[in-house]
């Protein structure tokens, strides 16, 4: 498929999908060569009124090959394109027999989470949003898990806020959608993006010579989660969001994704050592119609006298427990934290709108 580019939309080349791509709530613009889809935070999925025309979708794919000089045909069936805060993919109706497919994904360089806003929606405990805090400042390694859509970029970007801004932040993605630098103006970062001759793992290996105090890796799917391992495993922190619908199968579906089943043991260990902070978040439809996303569950992943343990904090959104390993409770000792369930800087960062 070639190398992804970036170019600049405008209201003429995108049409009626300007008008939903213009809304702050709206996610995703999705048509299926019939109808045109929305996806909201609010309102969730819907049908759009409109009815779109062979010419306008054929004038759209036009100018879009166009602007990244690519071909799109049925020799060249799918296409590509990035534009700062969107994602466009393209199939070609010799593909597509329910006809041309088009996603449009936005990513805009904002952080949708608040300290107010997840108090006020009650996205989680605050005792444990008080705890995570804490575990950024301790430099612990986060994975965020969930469903397609259910808001672990966003929960991962909000974390990223509390990043101390001289610890060199290096993040690595398939399309820019973190925004790094831009949502943490002043901040040491570095962002890289793979593509065809520079894989996940190979951006992940570049990075260790790149001085990083975090590494963010956009998404675990494969056997970079490897690579990722390593990394954490040298004293560097992370975040990454990975598939995933509980968050007691995460060292299992590590694993699987690792794709070596050598010394499985050892592997499994490595896993309750250096992932230390699990999330999943869910997205739920309320009675009236409206999305609700909250913090399901949270745990940590501990190793002591050999044996692997995974602590539930959170379950079903609500507090279940406050153990923590005592490793954990370690490097917050480290980091100047006497106690985990309070940030001292909470109502600073309340006032300053993080």
């Amino acid at each position: 498929m070639g190398e992804v580019m970036i170019f600049e939309p405008s209201a003429e080349q995108f049409g009626v999908f300007w008008k939903y791509l213009r809304m702050p709530e709206v996610t995703d613009v999705d048509y299926n060569g019939k109808d045109l889809w929305i996806t909201d935070l609010k309102r969730g999925r819907y049908l759009a009124k409109e009815k779109l025309d062979e010419q306008f979708i054929s004038m759209f794919t036009h100018h879009i090959s166009n602007c990244v000089n690519r071909q799109f045909n049925n020799a060249n069936k799918v296409l590509e394109a990035d534009t700062r805060e969107m994602r466009i993919s393209v199939i070609h109706e010799s593909a597509a027999a329910t006809g041309i497919s088009i996603c449009i994904r936005k990513s805009p360089c904002v952080v949708r989470n608040s300290i107010a806003r997840i108090l006020k929606e009650k996205y989680c405990p605050e005792r444990m949003l008080h705890l995570l805090l804490n575990c950024v400042a301790g430099g612990m390694n986060f994975v965020f898990g969930g469903e397609p859509g259910a808001g672990k970029t966003e929960c991962a970007k909000f974390f990223m806020q509390f990043i101390p801004k001289e610890e060199r932040v290096i993040t690595i993605e398939d399309s820019l959608e973190i925004h790094y630098g831009e949502i943490n103006p002043g901040a040491d970062a570095v962002e890289l993006r793979v593509g065809p001759g520079f894989s996940y793992t190979d951006a992940i290996k570049a990075s260790l010579r790149q001085n990083p105090k975090w590494l963010v890796l956009s998404e675990a799917r494969s056997v970079e989660v490897t690579s990722l391992l390593e990394q954490w495993s040298t004293g560097v922190n992370g975040f990454t969001t990975i598939h995933l619908d509980d968050v007691r199968k995460l060292p299992d579906r590590i694993q699987n994704m690792m794709g070596d089943s050598r010394d499985i043991e050892r592997m499994e260990n490595r896993i309750y050592r250096y992932v230390n902070v699990g999330i999943l978040i869910r997205r739920v439809r309320r009675p009236d119609g409206t999305i609700h996303r909250y913090m399901d569950q949270l745990c940590f992943y501990g190793r002591e006298d050999r044996k692997n343990r995974i602590y539930m904090l959170v379950e079903d959104g609500a507090a279940v427990s406050e153990e923590l390993p005592p490793e954990v409770i370690r490097r917050l000792r480290m980091a100047g934290v006497e106690d985990p369930f309070f940030c001292e800087g909470f109502e600073t960062y309340k006032r300053e709108g993080k």
